[in-house]
């Protein structure tokens, strides 16, 4: 397999210059500990983490971004794993705008870890549009208007006359005297390197042509051809398969292994031991697995673990949790008059992320060099994970990512890339390890359960006088950090700030508090869609709703009443009023169904949705129509904001009816589809993406769409029956007892 830095093609790019990554923000949030103590800084970085994007560490260099190539199109690198959610086109979107080239005149290219620039974040947080726009934008600027200073030089001509036209440079009205960018990097490098210190002026919204442009995906073409390249197509000169003995229960310890008769198995090359850590190098992927299923393992194992020992570790109290959100005095209003306060529980289970493509790697692991092709959201987290594996410092690993089927989080962490390093080095050849099915449903991590516990008071105009969400998670984002890191975040924040996400109230209250227990698992926990956004507010906005009947209010007009006079406010109003309007909110559903309302915010984006249900006689919920209203700012691609949308809402309904990760006898059940099933197109409700925009600031649109889901449904289903459902999923069974 050939990466695109050896093409056998003539190309220039620009001498890279160093950039800094400040510290500020920690030392901040020490200044802020010292000043204000432990309890305020948890509030304080929780409100600033609440809805903020991810940050980006992207340079504005032009070396950092793009090459020019022999047939003057320019190449543009793209740290961002493209994983089905179109954010390769969006960037390219950024880049074209501001080259002035069109989209056939860009070529994008997947950067390895040794490409580009050094991108910690990783494809995750719905950030990699918004977090990546000013930086590139302001490199594509910066080389428009470098080329056009070179151009001005050959052309003997003021740059103000020069504009860019198809491939080059050419003068104002003047189609005849022009030169190509080849011919430009060609010349004397002297200029390449003179990157202007003033920034270049990006342009207005009001003068784009391709940015907010509903144009084709520039992935499709190969996805629909056949040559786009997976992690689990990724092959190499020699490679071999490999296959990982996995222990029988959780927590189990390898106490002994016999791999006799593994090793006499038809096209075994090796069996690799390495502490806890066996496996099996062979000639074919079937061959592998053989080998490691004919092992003779001998295992420590406790009592087995069952669903139940989950459930009563993911508690709330009574032990103290760490306050995210404090406003006024809730708890002394709703002591004060307990007999008045309206209460209620809600549970959410474990889930699992079901990318169609199981993690996949390959690794070629060389006496001073190990070269990684992998299905993965976080190069840079492999990079260190393979170092640490292999014993090599992480400049000495390479990692390409390829095309990814799905990650969702998932893909995060890819613990195949290790494996394959350790079999790799081991073997002396490139080793490939692709998962099963069932190595994904019952080895990788979970989204984690949770528990929530709310207390509100309505005073005498039927407004909400306090309001008091006490919630408790597994590991979130914990789960991908270092041991020390881990201990560090979770001293000063006390609870998992991907688990928190969503979990503060931020309707016009005077009494709020939200408070969190960050709860410790004998399960692996991490990263799901949305991380802890669809759990939170479908404790949060049913609730909501329930208030809104006591106070005899309808849904609607209840959250409007409670909509702050600010910027957030003002948004949401916009997005309620447009999922109520198209989806008819007020007139009579049709007979047998009726309508839930739900709203939330996340990255700074505001989303709102009304679910249309029915419930048959066995008490299976249909959902047949979701209407969902979205402010993500300005629009990069209205085309991929809207199967962003889509494709969250379709999530959404399968967590909120079907999905669940169950553990019987210290294992988790499913091992295919069949016991963990998704949502099918029979039962996929029709949906009407309505994308509202408030201003032109870019935000985050891959994961705010799921956080309602579950609310609006559940919302729908009590004006439905008059129950109220509060553990996710809504199976048959669950609507029967209730």
């Amino acid at each position: 397999m050939s990466k695109s830095n050896t093409e056998n093609t003539k190309r220039w790019r620009i001498t890279r210059r160093g950039f800094l990554i400040g510290a500020g923000a920690a030392a901040g949030s020490v200044a802020l500990g010292v000043a204000f103590g432990l309890p305020v800084l948890r509030i304080k970085v929780a409100g600033m983490l609440e809805n903020a994007t991810i940050p980006s560490n992207a340079p504005k260099e032009p070396s950092a971004w793009f090459e020019i190539l022999a047939d003057s199109r320019i190449r543009l690198f793209v740290t961002k794993a493209e994983m089905g959610q179109g954010v390769h086109t969006a960037l390219a979107q950024f880049a074209a705008e501001e080259l002035e080239i069109g989209l056939a005149d860009l070529e994008v290219t997947q950067a390895s870890t040794e490409q580009g620039f050094r991108d910690s974040t990783g494809t995750s947080g719905s950030g990699s549009v918004s977090g990546m726009s000013e930086p590139l934008r302001q490199a594509a600027a910066t080389l428009r208007e470098m080329l056009k200073a070179q151009a001005a030089t050959q052309l003997n001509q003021p740059v103000a006359s020069l504009v860019v036209f198809g491939r080059g440079i050419q003068v104002k009205n003047d189609g005849g005297r022009r030169v190509e960018f080849a011919a430009l990097a060609a010349t004397q490098r002297q200029w390449m390197q003179q990157v202007p210190k003033e920034s270049v002026a990006l342009k207005k919204p009001s003068e784009f042509k391709i940015i907010g442009a509903p144009v084709s995906r520039i992935d499709i073409p190969d996805k629909v051809t056949g040559r786009a390249i997976y992690g689990y197509d990724a092959r190499a000169e020699g490679m071999l398969y490999g296959t990982v003995l996995r222990p029988p229960t959780l927590g189990a310890t390898l106490k002994s292994v016999d791999s006799a008769e593994a090793e006499k198995i038809s096209g075994v090359v090796r069996i690799v031991r390495d502490g806890e850590f066996v496996g099996a190098v062979a000639r074919t992927r079937a061959a592998a697995q053989t080998a490691v299923s004919t092992m003779q393992a001998q295992w420590n194992e406790s009592k087995p673990l069952q669903q139940a020992d989950i459930d009563a570790l993911v508690t709330v109290g009574p032990d103290a949790g760490a306050q995210i959100q404090r406003i006024g005095d809730a708890a002394a209003v709703l002591d004060a008059q307990t007999n008045g306060s309206i209460t209620a529980e809600y549970r959410t289970p474990m889930a699992i992320q079901t990318p169609m493509e199981p993690q996949a790697a390959l690794a070629d692991v060389r006496a001073d060099k190990a070269t990684i092709w992998a299905s993965t959201q976080s190069p840079d987290l492999v990079r260190r994970r393979v170092a640490d594996a292999i014993g090599f410092k992480p400049e000495q690993v390479e990692v390409i990512t390829t095309y990814l089927g799905g990650g969702f989080g998932r893909k995060s962490d890819t613990e195949a890339a290790a494996e394959a390093a350790l079999l790799s080095k081991a073997a002396g050849a490139p080793v490939h390890v692709g998962w099963t099915r069932s190595e994904e449903l019952r080895y990788g991590y979970v989204r984690p359960p949770t528990h929530h516990v709310l207390r509100a008071r309505l005073d005498a105009d039927g407004r909400i006088a306090a309001f008091e969400h006490r919630q408790a998670s597994g590991d979130v984002l914990f789960a991908l950090l270092p041991k020390v890191a881990t201990t560090i975040a979770g001293g000063i924040l006390g609870a998992d700030f991907g688990a928190t996400r969503g979990a503060m109230l931020r309707y016009d209250v005077p009494n709020v508090s939200t408070i969190a227990w960050r709860r410790s698992l004998p399960v692996r926990t991490g990263p799901w869609r949305g991380l802890g956004a669809l759990p939170n507010a479908f404790a949060l906005e049913s609730f909501i709703d329930e208030l809104a009947t006591t106070a005899g209010a309808d849904p609607l007009t209840f959250r409007l009443r409670h909509l702050p006079d600010n910027d957030w406010g003002r948004r949401m109003t916009a997005v309620l009023r447009a999922a109520a309007e198209a989806s008819n909110w007020g007139s009579a559903p049709p007979s047998g169904r009726a309508r839930g309302i739900a709203c939330a915010t996340d990255v700074d984006t505001v989303v709102a949705q009304v679910a249309e249900v029915s419930v048959d006689a066995q008490g299976k919920i249909r959902v047949h129509h979701v209407t969902a209203a979205m402010d993500c700012g300005l629009v990069v691609n209205p085309d991929g904001a809207r199967a962003q949308v889509e494709g969250n809402v379709m999530w959404g309904v399968g967590s909120t009816l079907i999905e669940e990760a169950h553990i019987e006898n210290g294992r988790f059940a499913a091992a295919n589809f069949d016991g963990y099933p998704l949502l099918t197109l029979k039962d996929a409700p029709i949906v009407n993406a309505i994308l509202v925009k408030s201003d032109d600031k870019i935000r985050g649109a891959g994961e705010p769409a799921i956080a309602p889901v579950a609310a609006a449904i559940g919302n729908a289903v009590f004006a439905l029956t008059g129950k109220r459902l509060r553990n996710l999923p809504f199976t048959p069974e669950r609507v029967l007892a209730a």
